[in-house]
This record gives C-alpha cells, sequence and structure tokens, in this order.
C-alpha cells in the first residue's frame, strides 16, 4: 500500500500509531559503538565533552579513529542482560544506536566495511538484541544518525577534517543512508521507533527530510519517526508543533518541558551522569531520587522519559548505572500502573506536594497523586469534575479517607516507612471535568 501524501498529524493512522508510545512512558536509550572502547580518552587523554563525540572532540582524522576497530572487543556484552535490566526497571522500549556520528555499525551490513564484522568482535550485536528484546516483551527501536564524520561523500566535512572534497556527492551519501535503512528495517524489524539525529546540518533540508520520513514509512507503515528526521526542532527543547515538518513526536534533550506540549506527543531524551556514550571519567550521577521524580514529572505533563545507559567497552552497563535503575524498578513494580498508560496532570497548577497523573476510565478516572516528600502528611487538590469514591495508597493497604473542602478535596498520606515517593489513587465516580 502506497504511504500518503500527507504530513504526520494529518495522518488519520497517527493516533493508532501512537498508541503503543503513548501507553508506555518510559523507555531505555543506549548510546554503544567504537567510541565505548575508548570510554573519553585518546592517546592518553581525557578529552572534554561526551564520550560518542570522541571523534570530534578529539579532531582524530578519519585514518586514526580507524584504529578503533582493533579495540572493539565486548566480550562482556549479554543481549539478555540489557533487555531484562530495561524491564526489570519498568521500561517498555529499548532504542539503540545503530550508528551514531561517527558513521560506525553495530550490525552486519551489505553496504560497508565500517561495521561491526571488522572488529574481533565479529557478532551482529542488531541481531542479538532484537531477539532479547522479543523475548523480554520490550519494543525494539534504534537511533540512526544522519550525520556521518566517516562517510566520504557526506558533507559538510568538519573543520578537522583535512580530506578531499573532490568527486564528493551527497546525494550519493543519502542513497547510501537509505540502503542501510532499508536493511535494519528488513532485517531486524518491525520496530518501535526509527530515531534520527544529527539533522541540523545546512546540507539537510526540509524536503529531504520529508521524503526520508516517507521512505521509512513505505518500508514499514506503522513505525515511529522522531521529529529529527526534519528541520522542524525547535533548539534542545525539541518540540515541533508545525504541521509543515514530519516526525510522530518531539523530543526534548536534557528537559523538561515546564509544562509540556499539549496536543503534542513528546519524549525527553536525558542522561543519568553527563555523557551519552560512556566515558570512565564522568561520575556526576544523578541520585535515583532525582531520576524518579523526573519520570513522574515528564509523565504528568503527558511525554515520555527515555533514560540513557552508555555501557563501557567490554559491553556491560555501568553498576551505577545498574543501581539506579534497580532503584527505580522497585518502586515501579509497586506504583507502575501510575505510570504505564497515565495522561497528563488535568489541574491547571503543578502542587506543591509532587505530581498528578490521570488514568481515564470507565465509569470513572483514576487520578494518581504522586507525594514526593516524606514528611508530607495531608495533600489537597482541586475538584476534579467527579467525585472521589474510594482512596488508597499504593503497596499499602491503607485507604485514606477523602474529605471536601471550599476547593476541592484533601486526605492524609500515611507514613510507609520509607523515604521513597508514594503514591496515593483516588477513583472517581465520573470523567475529569477542570473548569
Amino acid at each position: 500500500m502506497p504511504f500518503p501524501d500527507t504530513t504526520p498529524r494529518t495522518d488519520s493512522d497517527h493516533d493508532r500509531r501512537m498508541r503503543w508510545f503513548r501507553e508506555a512512558r518510559f523507555g531505555m536509550f543506549i548510546h554503544f559503538g567504537l567510541y565505548s572502547s575508548a570510554g573519553g580518552v585518546w592517546n592518553g587523554r581525557d578529552l572534554p565533552g561526551v564520550g560518542e563525540w570522541l571523534m570530534s572532540n578529539g579532531r582524530i582524522p578519519v585514518s586514526e579513529y580507524q584504529q578503533l576497530l582493533e579495540r572493539f572487543n565486548p566480550v562482556a556484552f549479554d543481549a539478555d542482560a540489557w533487555a531484562k535490566t530495561a524491564k526489570d526497571a519498568g521500561m517498555r522500549y529499548l532504542v539503540l544506536t545503530s550508528k551514531h556520528h561517527d558513521g560506525f555499525c553495530l550490525w552486519d551490513s551489505d553496504h560497508t566495511d565500517w561495521d561491526v564484522m571488522s572488529t574481533p568482535f565479529r557478532r551482529d550485536i542488531l541481531q542479538e538484541l532484537s531477539g532479547a528484546c522479543r523475548r523480554h516483551g520490550v519494543k525494539f527501536c534504534l537511533y540512526h544518525s544522519i550525520m556521518d564524520w566517516h562517510h566520504p561523500d557526506y558533507l559538510p566535512r568538519p573543520g578537522w577534517d583535512k580530506r578531499s572534497t573532490d568527486g564528493v556527492d551527497f546525494d550519493r551519501y543519502v542513497a547510501y543512508m537509505k540502503n542501510q535503512l532499508k536493511e535494519i528495517v528488513r532485517k531486524y524489524g518491525p520496530l518501535g521507533i526509527l530515531w534520527f539525529d544529527g539533522e541540523w546540518e545546512p546540507t539537510w533540508t526540509h524536503e529531504r527530510g520529508l521524503d526520508l520520513y516517507r521512505t521509512v514509512r513505505s518500508l514499514q507503515r506503522d513505525i515511529l519517526i522522531n521529529n529529527r528526521v526534519d528541520k522542524g526542532r525547535n533548539g534542545m527543547q525539541g518540540l515541533t508543533t508545525d504541521e509543515r515538518y514530519a516526525g510522530d513526536f518531539g523530543t526534548p534533550e536534557q528537559e523538561i518541558p515546564p509544562t509540556g506540549l499539549p496536543g503534542v506527543d513528546w519524549e525527553s531524551c536525558m542522561t543519568m551522569n553527563t555523557s551519552w556514550g560512556y566515558k570512565a571519567s564522568d561520575t556526576r550521577w544523578k541520585s535515583s531520587d532525582e531520576l524518579l521524580r523526573n519520570l513522574i514529572d515528564i509523565a504528568s505533563k503527558g511525554g515520555n522519559y527515555l533514560l540513557n545507559v552508555g555501557p563501557d567497552g567490554r559491553g556491560e552497563i555501568p553498576a551505577a548505572s545498574r543501581d539506579r535503575l534497580r532503584d527505580i524498578g522497585v518502586w515501579m513494580r509497586r506504583n507502575g500502573q501510575a505510570i504505564h498508560g497515565t495522561v497528563a496532570n488535568p489541574f491547571k497548577t503543578v502542587p506543591a506536594w509532587g505530581r498528578v497523573t490521570r488514568k481515564e476510565g470507565r465509569p470513572g478516572d483514576t487520578l494518581y497523586l504522586h507525594v514526593f516528600d516524606s514528611k508530607t502528611k495531608r495533600v489537597a487538590f482541586p475538584h476534579p469534575g467527579a467525585t472521589p469514591v474510594r482512596a488508597s495508597v499504593l503497596g499499602s493497604s491503607v485507604k485514606p479517607a477523602v474529605s471536601n473542602t471550599a476547593s476541592g478535596f484533601e486526605l492524609d498520606v500515611p507514613d510507609l516507612g520509607a523515604s521513597t515517593i508514594r503514591v496515593v489513587k483516588v477513583d472517581l465516580a465520573g470523567k475529569v471535568s477542570v473548569a
């Protein structure tokens, strides 16, 4: 069936295709590649900047960077361990870097030797991880960079790349990229998402973005494609509201939009420390509590949280990342219903005591009150337009009484004997209707 000649948000199938994404709310981002072997270090020097930008940060010529092929041998890589780590944390999907800006491919590609089969490892990582995700019930998705510092036909060249541009043909590069995308969709699909990046350079135009969006959707009709396939991203906040631009969802990076963006799907991608790819010297880890609050804050604003891990050169997710995901997983096993399948806070204000998510249901909706501070004993919320019929604390047998106030309702929040974020579930007699 031919792809309809429409922009994404005028596509009648858009809501149906987005359903699983909106239900998931939480996913794992994985940055892994040649740069992981270096860990941010080149010729004995710890380079500034994030780990996956090693080639650019060190202004490393292609001829020298290629020595990393011999170093890439992640013998501890375990696809099932990666997929299970995501699942146990309450994540519903996983996005792996099939190819980052250095052009290196984590699969056995028919279109280049700049891939994993040219390393001592010689195992198709995409094949192994796609299978593991199916076994563990995690939706498999891929990141793919439009920008490519290695390919001889990619333009513009960074200033530190002194290779000749004689005979360079950017259209030939685009054809190469499309062939690789066809390859990975056919070999490892169906994919949940193709997550593009590196679209900001002047050679990539709106026309090329719309063409690539249509090309990918013609390969797999229900695939989701982020807005970085096109030129409509508004800075790092990454939200596109203009329907002329392609992309099924916005991509805020390292930030949470203050109020979300009603009517537009979005996903905040964020790191646990400061680097996306593994960097041995980066020990500035966010706490488990901060990461959990980010997840709740994002869900309360109607978005998804794509939380990154950067496996090291052996192919292991760092212990600090695993510890934090384990903590989140413990909370999610008790409170996951307050995240998965929820929609944004229906009230116009953000409560001082925490956040609110909502689940639409029949005969009535459900509110989830996320209480951040363990010292908070009583919370108030505005009238939701429907009468609360019962309240309960997730993970506890306590059922607080709900009392009327002049502006809404109040209830007591029990002390669960821990500093973890408490969630009160409030079932309503009808649908939320906030004036």
